[in-house]
């Protein structure tokens, strides 16, 4: 495969969302291969199974998204000891109408950023069990929990503190090669 696309899941709609500086630092330690497409959570409407055999663009979009794509990355905030719910929306339209999972199939990793040292985990567990449901097929180790300190990640999207950096790289590699694997 000459191209891995990649679809991207920030759980955060803030414009300055730290999982989406994340994002974007990890995009930069990805080979050169591996394009990186964000999902647009803000746009998609709340699910409601009586639009799901009419789906508005949003969700069509979406939905051509996933399908296209050879991988997952949800990179998240924790919201109150679970996923955010502009994330569990966009995974729920994913679902419908039933027999049309999108998901199901697909291989993901999953990250996550916060200023708290706790970090992501409760998300990343909650997460962990609705992507086994749906048939995802999520790299389990190593686990990424970020503290998020200011200047982390910098304006270029760079990765300031060189421990962190050698870690998320060596997670990347992972990921990259559960990808390929996954996918060759």
């Amino acid at each position: 495969m000459s191209t891995y696309k990649i679809a991207v899941f920030v759980g955060s709609l803030r414009a300055a969302s730290i999982n989406l500086r994340l994002a974007r630092a990890l995009e930069k330690l990805m080979p050169a291969d591996f394009k990186l497409e964000y999902a647009s959570l803000g746009d998609l409407p709340l699910y409601n199974q009586d639009n799901e055999n009419n789906p508005p663009p949003p969700v069509v979009k979406l939905k051509q998204l996933i399908a296209d794509a050879q991988g997952i990355l949800f990179v998240s905030p924790e919201h109150n000891r679970s996923l955010p719910a502009a994330l569990k929306n966009a995974i729920d339209w994913g679902t419908r109408p039933w027999g049309q999972n999108s998901w199901a199939g697909k291989a993901a990793g999953i990250l996550g950023a916060s200023p708290s040292a706790a970090g992501t985990a409760m998300m990343q567990q909650h997460l962990r069990n609705i992507l086994a449901a749906e048939g995802v097929s999520v790299l389990s180790t190593p686990e990424v929990f970020i503290q998020f300190g200011e200047g982390l990640v910098d304006d270029q999207y760079n990765i300031t503190n060189e421990g962190t950096r050698k870690f998320l790289q060596g997670w990347v590699d992972r990921y990259v090669a559960w990808i390929r694997k996954f996918n060759d």
